[in-house]
């Protein structure tokens, strides 16, 4: 894991995994240094991924959703930082219950529409026109421009180096969009069967926003051109569907690995 500021007062905390197949999937958190800092998603629960020591003092803990890539670290940074506060939606923590229920006086529950006072600004939930967990909620800091997206805009890229860029600009622009079409259609698999008028409007609200910078949990930050990606996403119904390997092809792949 490593950390950079990518947009005035927001920063990356960036890690990456392999996944076989694929390619390397970013996995990032983010912290937005508000007057009251606010930390979105918790990032890996690997060894070695110490997201605690990274941080600061923090207010408030934004899970975009409770899959385990992003929520790695929430505990222990709720438990050095006990003034901090999980925001999430009333599914999300039910969600999180089966595993490791949060204490009720640490919630905060937000839809999306509704906003954050984080002291010197306001941050905003949305739905992401993609997502893989009915509890997404997404970012938008008005202060900045920036958009927080969750899963929504991922990609896989060809190498580490790739996937712990500092700007998606590093990624050749026709492999980045093959990449983010693979992407949509593996995590968001329901966007085949989508009305696709009602796909493309769900865009809508994300392009009057206008964002500075798009920051996805799975891409390096896009500073440019971010119209690019909604471009790119509106042909995720036509793209080809993801079919996962199977046992054969599993027990293909083991016989074809050559320990080092």
């Amino acid at each position: 894991m490593h950390t950079y500021r990518a947009h005035q007062d927001i920063s990356v905390l960036s890690d990456q995994l392999e996944v076989p197949g694929l390619g390397f999937l970013a996995v990032n958190a983010f912290v937005i240094h508000a007057a009251q800092p606010v930390v979105a998603d918790t990032g890996l629960g690997l060894p070695g991924r110490d997201l605690v020591a990274s941080l600061a003092e923090v207010r408030w803990i934004w899970l975009t959703h409770p899959d385990r890539d992003h929520t790695g670290g929430l505990f222990a940074l709720l438990d050095a930082a006990p003034q901090a506060r999980v925001v999430t939606t009333f599914t999300g923590a039910g969600i999180m219950s089966t595993e490791h229920p949060l204490p009720t006086d640490r919630i905060y529950l937000l839809n999306p529409g509704q906003s954050l006072d984080a002291g010197d600004r306001r941050l905003t939930g949305f739905r992401p026109p993609l997502f893989d967990n009915p509890a997404t909620v997404g970012i938008l800091d008005t202060s900045t421009g920036a958009c927080l997206s969750s899963d929504c805009f991922g990609a896989p890229l060809p190498t580490a180096e790739l996937a712990s860029a500092h700007d998606a600009a590093a990624a050749d622009p026709s492999e980045l969009r093959a990449a983010q079409l693979l992407w949509a259609t593996v995590d968001s698999p329901w966007v085949h069967t989508v009305d696709p008028a009602r796909y493309a409007a769900s865009f809508q609200p994300l392009r009057d926003f206008g964002p500075s910078v798009i920051l996805s949990t799975h891409l390096p930050p896009v500073t440019a051109n971010t119209d690019a990606l909604f471009t790119t996403l509106l042909d995720a119904p036509r793209a080809a569907e993801f079919t996962g390997p199977d046992q054969a092809a599993l027990e293909a792949m083991l016989r074809g690995f050559q320990p080092a």
